[in-house]
């Protein structure tokens, strides 16, 4: 890590080629590996994140390759609503030794024992199972909850997994499948936390390129700041890492997003679920795109552009964007 004197433009320029926004992607498992993670997400007004932040780098793919290589292949491995390279299993592991969730979580396996050894018995027995396949407890009383509906299947399932007791193992639709952990997760080194948290830091920061920190430009050793392709344009998804960091992204394009799917319609300033637009190594404004499943279309409810920005073309990046989704 080291303290440069770049340029607010060399850093833009660190920025997008560090994340492969350059145009220099070329194939999924390698984009994964670079960025270091995908976000799962449902909302697919135009995609989910885990397809769409892969699309932005490498144009039309096949998203069938993400379950393969993940469920097939096991290149990748999905743990607590992310996407990680299967060689990250080491670092991963030691934070679930870590018990990443809060105290309250813990606490309540503590309470529901029983319960824990029920779920673990039926993986054990009957896995790979859905959450609704795995029967409930007779001894656990069902009441309604904000967080969990009047199932507890889902809290105790997701904190078996983030302890790594238990895994994502495939899919059916959007329903996730369950294993037994030890099951699922190949044999790796044992890494100490303070060790793997360092890796993981290091990678982050690779993957980013440049960061902000008290003022600062600090810019990592690999950092690449030639030129990027200047026509080169793209969307950008809300989960996005090049703008994932709100702080960042205002600071080095003077950019100010916010995911508005949240805000009530009549306080919106621009739409539901509005994506950058990356130019280059500019964010030159924000377009709304909305894909009709029924229809097999896509809608642009609007675009808007930065100040002192004149309106470019967007046709290319929409059509191969139309054409991408229509083929999914």
């Amino acid at each position: 890590m080291k303290s440069t004197d770049v340029s607010l433009a060399e850093a833009r320029r660190i920025a997008v080629r560090s994340q492969l926004l350059d145009g220099s992607a070329r194939n999924l498992l390698d984009t994964v590996r670079r960025l270091g993670f995908l976000q799962l997400d449902p909302i697919s007004a135009v995609a989910p994140p885990q397809y769409l932040i892969p699309w932005s780098r490498l144009g039309s793919y096949d998203r069938a390759e993400l379950d393969r290589l993940l469920w097939e292949e096991r290149k990748l491995v999905e743990w607590r609503a992310f996407v990680y390279p299967m060689e990250d299993l080491p670092l991963l592991r030691a934070r679930m030794r870590e018990k990443p969730l809060n105290k309250n979580a813990y606490e309540w396996l503590a309470e529901n024992r029983s319960f824990r050894r029920h779920v673990l018995r039926e993986l054990e027995g009957r896995g790979p199972l859905l959450g609704r396949e795995i029967e409930d407890h007779k001894a656990l009383k069902r009441e309604d909850h904000d967080w969990w509906g009047a199932r507890k299947m889902g809290l105790m399932l997701e904190i078996l997994a983030a302890n790594g007791e238990v895994a994502v193992v495939g899919r059916r639709g959007n329903q996730r499948l369950w294993d037994l952990g030890e099951r699922w997760y190949p044999d790796t080194e044992k890494i100490p936390w303070r060790e793997a948290r360092e890796l993981i830091d290091e990678k982050r920061f690779r993957a980013l390129g440049v960061k902000i920190e008290r003022g600062k430009l600090l810019v990592h050793p690999d950092a690449n700041a030639a030129p990027v392709p200047a026509t080169r344009t793209t969307f950008l998804s809300p989960f996005d890492r090049l703008i994932h960091d709100r702080a960042r992204t205002e600071a080095l394009w003077g950019f100010y997003y916010r995911l508005e799917m949240y805000v009530p319609k009549a306080k919106r300033e621009y739409g539901y679920y509005v994506l950058p637009v990356l130019r280059g190594d500019r964010i030159v404004g924000r377009i709304e795109p909305v894909w009709d499943k029924k229809a097999r279309e896509l809608r642009v409810n609007g675009v808007w552009w930065e100040p002192g920005v004149k309106a470019v073309s967007l046709a290319k990046p929409l059509r191969e964007l139309a054409g991408w989704l229509a083929s999914s």
